[in-house]
């Protein structure tokens, strides 16, 4: 067995989001947001669940304070629901709303749990969507409004301040493939949503950093790295294409101010742009997107292998058998997290790098002795934590790792039939419950370091929090 030592000083942490464990949603004046409308309507959600009550965390977040205690956390990542701010959109701020974030806040500190929020994480309020959400250009100003509401309320006691999390599966899932709210299908209105929110990031920053001072402020980008089915051209040039769509035209325009010239070329070719001159681009656009910032978040779960099919389709393939995928049906590939490291620090250089969603969900049920034995889960996180020991080891500036996710939640489109995590939560009684990753996670943060053997996480100690 060999012990791998992280840094002093790394930061371990869960991560959550509002609209995912909050519930609550018509609680003390907070809106509508488009998952709220979304959900209500059929087929929409694959289990026919909805987020009304989600792990009812609005309620009992003093509960999962201590179970982030037990567990022995540095930080905390959890995002910030548009809705309860602003329940219109813009207009008039809901005290109440930033009341509860504010007790949060203070309840994190109190136990010793450095706060990591997120301004936005999908939950865009329904009323702003009804003119147009994130494809019409106004939604940026509305967006500075909410940033610096939060950040003059909170700024005094939060440090690290996140815009947006993966503006990827906003845009593409929520407007391209109509998977996510709002459900659109249209991959031209998806190019102007992405730019909008982008944008809306590089304003945020100043904002941000006038209201809260001597914060870091940062965006999350989820990275997915593309290997060609095999060495033929078109399989290389697919997952060029890949790589160019999902990874750089997400990334170019924070880190290099321009977005990359073979992903345009890819859209014109698809007829989703009529020409270089995006419409929706207007001077000074990018100059504003790439303002500089303090750390990247870094989310990874898997990697694509795409290759060129017989109808001369880019399609992405499975290279491995079904058994040894996640439920998400998603590959287990640590290498392809080193990879994702290794790129971006090479490519973008950013000053630090966070490590703000990792996982995997598997659906294991609880054993007759009390325990939920979710060993391939803890092998996932193993193996990826090695990943990303080396990255560090090789001079990428990895400062923190959060695990996705503190406790199984409203898996979106997917409701609440994926488990990914550390604890499960009974959605009748809301009751938690420890898994064994949970422990073995605990025990890493403790000794700041991971082992590459497989030995059975300590269950020496009860993971009920004191009263």
């Amino acid at each position: 067995m060999s012990n791998h030592l992280f840094p002093e000083g790394f930061i371990w942490g869960t991560a959550t989001s509002s609209q995912q464990i909050e519930g609550a949603v018509n609680q003390d004046g907070r809106g509508e947001s488009i998952w709220d409308r979304f959900a209500s309507k059929p087929g929409n959600i694959s289990d026919g669940s909805r987020p009304d009550v989600a792990c009812d965390h609005y309620n009992r977040w003093p509960e999962d304070i201590q179970q982030m205690q037990w567990l022995g956390l540095d930080a905390y990542r959890f995002s910030i629901a548009w809705p309860r701010i602003f329940p219109q959109g813009r207009g008039q701020v809901n005290s109440a709303g930033l009341d509860f974030y504010e007790r949060l806040v203070d309840g994190l500190l109190a136990a010793g749990i450095e706060p990591y929020p997120t301004l936005y994480h999908w939950d865009l309020p329904q009323r702003l969507q009804d003119e147009g959400g994130w494809a019409n250009r106004s939604i940026v100003n509305a967006y500075a409004d909410y940033a610096e509401a939060v950040t003059r309320r909170l700024g005094d006691r939060v440090s690290r301040w996140v815009t947006h999390n993966e503006p990827w599966c906003i845009a593409c899932l929520g407007h391209e493939e109509g998977h996510h709210a709002p459900g659109h299908k249209d991959p031209a209105e998806a190019l102007a949503v992405a730019h909008h929110i982008l944008l809306s990031h590089g304003r945020a920053v100043p904002v941000i950093r006038r209201e809260a001072k001597n914060a870091e402020v940062g965006i999350v980008q989820i990275h997915c790295p593309a290997y060609p089915a095999t060495n033929s051209a078109d399989d290389q040039d697919a997952a060029r294409w890949f790589d160019g769509g999902f990874n750089r035209w997400f990334m170019d325009p924070v880190f290099k101010g321009s977005y990359p010239a073979d992903a345009v070329a890819d859209r014109i070719a698809a007829g989703h742009l009529s020409s270089s001159e995006m419409p929706f681009v207007q001077d000074g656009d990018l100059g504003i997107i790439s303002a500089p910032l303090d750390f990247l978040g870094l989310n990874y779960y898997s990697r694509n292998v795409m290759k060129v099919d017989e109808n001369g389709r880019r399609v992405a393939v499975k290279v491995v058998p079904r058994e040894e995928l996640t439920d998400m049906d998603w590959e287990v590939y640590p290498e392809g997290f080193l990879r994702s490291l290794m790129t971006v620090h090479q490519d973008y250089s950013p000053p630090k790098i966070y490590i703000t969603e990792n996982g995997a969900a598997y659906d294991y049920p609880i054993g007759a002795n009390g325990r939920i034995a979710d060993t391939k889960r803890i092998t996932y996180l193993r193996e990826h934590l090695l990943a990303l020991h080396q990255a560090i080891q090789s001079g990428v500036p990895v400062q923190g790792y959060f695990a996705w996710s503190q406790m199984d939640n409203f898996e979106w489109a997917l409701g609440y039939e994926k488990k990914f995590g550390l604890y499960a939560v009974d959605t009748e009684t809301q009751n938690r419950t420890a898994k064994d990753s949970a422990y073995w996670y605990r025990d890493v943060v403790a000794a700041n370091a991971v082992d590459d053997s497989d030995s059975s996480p300590s269950q020496g100690e009860s993971c009920e929090p004191e009263a």
